[in-house]
């Protein structure tokens, strides 16, 4: 059964869910690893930044002084020295910044890269650095230059003034924001290609550790189609458990049908002597003799039908067994030939040579003597035996005689079970049922058509390899 006909809902196989588990997995860590340690990266440049706010809000104060009168100046020489402070717009800013009465911001000084603006303070920010005098807050704002500013604020008190001084510095974020994208682009690339690799290493090794179950697999097709007996390759330790349970089962099949082939044959002797003992006392012309000969001979009759469906069950059922036409046919034509040279009948096999059908030879022995003897009863002169492939690897079995042949109405009822084909010649009168049984037991069929020689034309349909 090809895996399209199989019932059900169509599952993944194992080398699919064990990389579709490592693709989200890699996902997982890609994604994840890229975003922490991209965070991780920032918050520490973000510190480092704020390190360096802090020393500049130190200095500012050395820079201060105050008059009798409370106002505020500095003195240029101790402000900070570094030169992106006297650069227009550079990104780095300070400013002291008088507080008023009602918290509002008086008259500042700031550096000269603010240029001829004030230096832009939140106020949230502001307020939270005057309820907490001496200890720095830090934030975000927008710059003179509509940049992003990292701000620090301190506030201090002075002597001789009433309200503090808020110490502010800031710096341009887009150096080190710049740098995490930087970062994040290049961890995103190696980790992909990372991740890529495995994948591709990961689906090689599976492909390579899966490629032993291929092996089993072809072989069971081997044994089932008859060419192979036994799982007997080199595989890897881990499947080898899996091969020997596999050849104990096919032993054990094995040992079942030649046990129901011995319990069927002894079976067979122990009726057909009790019958053939009664039919030999029935010797007399009283019409008790008579009934007597005729039931025994229907009995045996019937026992050597039901015997022979049994052991051809039983051998159905046989994995690994196939059997070569062209011999088969071409002994019973050399017997039939024999046999019917009187009559001048010629039997004639014509089927090439390498053409099995998956059977045992002793069932297509019955079902070929069957019907070529039954030919030959019926034929004037000539019996052909011919096979042709057919489709889905069936093999066509054909068995013509030149004979008077078969009304279509009789054809069908021949073939089912229990009604006799010859009513007046000789025999039991159960060989195409025989045959019938047999080809079915085995997935095949038995039909009856007219043949081109213009008598009967018997149609045997096996499996091949």
């Amino acid at each position: 059964m090809s895996p399209a006909e199989r019932p059900g809902k169509p599952r993944l196989s194992l080398s699919r869910r064990l990389f579709l588990g490592a693709i989200v997995w890699s996902l997982i860590v890609v994604v994840g690893g890229v975003i922490a340690m991209t965070a991780a990266y920032r918050t520490q440049t973000v510190r480092i930044l704020q390190q360096e706010l802090d020393s500049t809000l130190v200095t500012l104060p050395r820079a201060l002084e105050i008059l009798p009168d409370g106002r505020v100046v500095d003195i240029e020489e101790r402000l900070p020295s570094d030169s992106r402070f006297t650069l227009p717009l550079s990104g780095r800013y300070w400013a002291m910044i008088a507080i008023q009465d009602d918290r509002s911001f008086g008259a500042d000084i700031r550096s000269q890269s603010v240029w001829d603006g004030p230096l832009p303070l939140p106020q949230d920010l502001a307020s939270r650095a005057l309820d907490a005098p001496g200890q720095t807050q830090y934030g975000n704002t927008r710059g003179p230059n509509d940049e992003e500013l990292r701000v620090a604020v301190r506030s201090i008190t002075v002597p001789n003034r009433e309200h503090p001084i808020l110490l502010m510095a800031a710096a341009d974020r887009d150096v080190t924001d710049e740098g995490a994208n930087q970062l994040r682009l290049i961890l995103l690339t190696a980790m992909a290609t990372l991740a890529g690799g495995t994948l591709l290493a990961l689906w090689i090794g599976l492909r390579m550790a899966l490629r032993p179950f291929d092996r089993v697999q072809n072989h069971i097709a081997e044994i089932r189609e008859g060419q192979r007996a036994r799982l007997d390759g080199d595989y890897p330790i881990e499947v080898q458990p899996l091969t020997d349970e596999l050849n104990k089962l096919l032993d054990s099949n094995r040992k079942i049908v030649e046990r129901s082939q011995t319990h069927v044959g002894n079976l067979a002797h122990a009726l057909k002597t009790p019958l053939a003992v009664l039919r030999n006392e029935a010797t007399g012309d009283t019409s008790l003799d008579d009934v007597v000969r005729r039931q025994t001979e229907s009995m045996r009759a019937n026992v050597d039908h039901y015997l022979k469906r049994a052991q051809a069950a039983a051998r159905s059922e046989a994995l690994g067994v196939r059997t070569e036409i062209a011999p088969v046919a071409a002994g019973l034509a050399r017997l039939l030939n024999r046999l019917f040279e009187a009559r001048g009948i010629e039997v004639t096999v014509e089927i090439a040579a390498d053409r099995y059908v998956r059977i045992e030879q002793q069932d297509l022995e019955e079902m070929l003597g069957n019907l070529m003897e039954n030919a030959c009863k019926w034929a004037h002169s000539r019996v052909e035996v011919s096979c042709k492939r057919g489709q889905n690897g069936l093999m066509h079995i054909h068995i013509d005689d030149d004979g008077k042949g078969l009304a279509p109405e009789a054809r069908e009822a021949a073939v089912k079970r229990g009604v006799r084909l010859d009513e007046t010649a000789p025999g039991t009168g159960l060989g195409l049922s025989i045959v019938a049984d047999i080809s079915e037991m085995n997935g095949g069929n038995l039909e009856l058509a007219e043949s081109p020689l213009g008598g009967l034309r018997a149609t045997i349909t096996l499996r091949g390899r």
